[in-house]
């Protein structure tokens, strides 16, 4: 029987009080039907060289998890992934800090994934590795002997050539990439990004006439996988929690307000600080709204042993400070500015609560919490999202309003627009998107890139191998 194997930098074992997010909904599915293995670091460090892996099942899944050494996950997930490949390929060149040491590192985690997974893999496998943590397993596992199908699908952009090319070892990047049998990317533009890559590489030739790519005797499948959210759940989480007394708490806070919401990581790439320039900008040139709208944004702390992380942290903190301390009053607070987690039950009831969605990322692969706002709405009275054009999900949701993050008066300007809009048009613009998020939703998206993986087996294998899937 044929049995998917995920593989991601960390996975954690469900429990009864926690759902699991988007993502991993969407890939317990699929390993459900087919009783799966997800691999991935457990979340520990330690000092020694990592024993193998822990192995745990729950609901027809097994989990095995592994540890890393202290020492070298730092320098491979801090260093090399976050420091070096996270803004490369979020086209923040200037933030990259590149050295030796910690690309060796992130060859040797790899080397020691591909070692670890090796002896649970069985013959009829399928293999989907997921994110630029581990873009070099597939050329590991071949190393190994695998020849089972291998799938690779990259949840942030993919830069076009002449970025990329700042990396000094970009050539083995796009190298390791084909080892995969099929690689996923969000978008077009991501995928034509890696063309240019192939095509710099090895020349207009590998690219074929059938979108297919050709090196040598392998043959690789590279196409866009937009991937969705769990619509259904997140319509029942929102009007669900809209009657907690969190969400209460907050929605009476306001006071009659207008609400606008934000729900981002804290990192450089999510444009918060040009996010709050913009919303300073609202309330100078519409002074009209002072007093009428309160802006709640949050965004949890991430990664703060990276430099970058600590420097965006300040720099928020003191543009809040300076636009409440401008404009507040006795019984006002523009901006609320929250370094906190939330279950994500309680964050759609704040989005369904939110009149204005403000997602403008500086560059996306997706952006998952634009779906989440429109799918959290009341389609009686939904809110407006105002979305970045540089985020992958500018792509789907073309109702939204689309603005560029940079242009702070562009953003201003949205955001009277999405307080003015008449009921009848945000209806029509969110049952427009709201056809979109059910079109490709998660469930899609797990399905067409497993169809993908499939096909790329011999014919007999690829029957009993859809059959098992279904």
């Amino acid at each position: 029987m044929t049995r998917l194997v995920c593989v991601s930098n960390r996975i954690s074992l469900p429990r009864k009080s926690a759902a699991p997010g988007g993502l991993a909904v969407g890939i317990l599915s699929a390993l459900k039907r087919t009783g799966g293995l997800w691999f991935g670091w457990g979340g520990e460090t330690i000092e020694t060289e990592p024993a193998d892996p822990d192995i745990h099942i729950r609901e027809g899944v097994t989990y095995a998890t592994i540890d890393l050494r202290r020492a070298e996950f730092e320098l491979y997930y801090n260093g090399y992934s976050n420091d070096v490949l996270w803004p490369l390929f979020h086209y923040f060149s200037k933030g990259m800090r590149y050295s030796n040491e910690q690309r060796e590192a992130y060859e040797n985690v790899n080397r020691i994934f591909a070692q670890k997974l090796l002896p649970l893999l069985q013959p009829r496998d399928l293999i989907w590795v997921h994110d630029y943590h581990l873009i070099p397993l597939g050329r590991r596992l071949r190393e190994l002997g695998v020849q089972r199908p291998m799938g690779f699908f990259l949840h942030i952009p993919f830069p076009n050539i002449e970025m990329l090319r700042v990396l000094p070892c970009y050539s083995e990047l796009l190298r390791d990439l084909t080892s995969y049998d099929v690689v996923g990317f969000q978008t077009h533009n991501d995928l034509r990004s890696f063309h240019s890559g192939i095509e710099h590489l090895f020349g207009a030739d590998a690219l074929r006439p059938d979108g297919r790519i050709r090196i040598g005797d392998r043959t690789i499948r590279a196409e866009v996988f937009p991937i969705g959210i769990d619509v259904a759940a997140v319509e029942s989480e929102g009007l669900e929690a809209s009657a907690t007394d969190v969400v209460r708490r907050m929605t009476d806070s306001l006071v009659g307000r207008s609400l606008m919401m934000g729900v981002d990581r804290l990192d450089y790439s999510k444009g918060l600080v040009e996010r709050f320039s913009a919303y300073q900008q609202f309330l100078e040139t519409h002074p009209e709204n002072l007093g009428r709208i309160t802006y709640i944004q949050i965004a949890p702390l991430s990664r703060t042993d990276v430099r970058a992380y600590a420097e965006i942290r300040q720099a928020l903190e003191q543009a809040a400070g300076r636009t409440n301390g401008r404009f507040a009053d006795t019984d006002w607070t523009p901006i609320r500015y929250l370094n906190r987690n939330f279950p994500h039950a309680t964050l759609m009831g704040f989005l369904r609560a939110a009149k204005v969605g403000l997602v403008t990322p500086l560059r996306d692969g997706m952006n998952l919490v634009a779906k989440e706002f429109v799918a959290a709405q009341d389609p009686a009275d939904p809110g407006v999202l105002i979305l970045s054009n540089l985020a992958g999900a500018a792509r789907e949701l073309s109702s939204a309003l689309l603005v560029n993050p940079y242009d702070v008066r562009g953003v201003s300007h949205a955001i009277q627009a999405a307080l003015s809009m008449p009921l009848n048009e945000r209806r029509e613009r969110h049952a427009d998107m709201m056809k979109v998020l059910r079109r490709n939703d998660i469930a899609a998206w797990t399905r067409r890139f497993m169809e993908a993986l499939e096909q790329t087996q011999a014919p007999e294998s690829r029957v009993r191998a859809i059959s098992n899937l279904k």
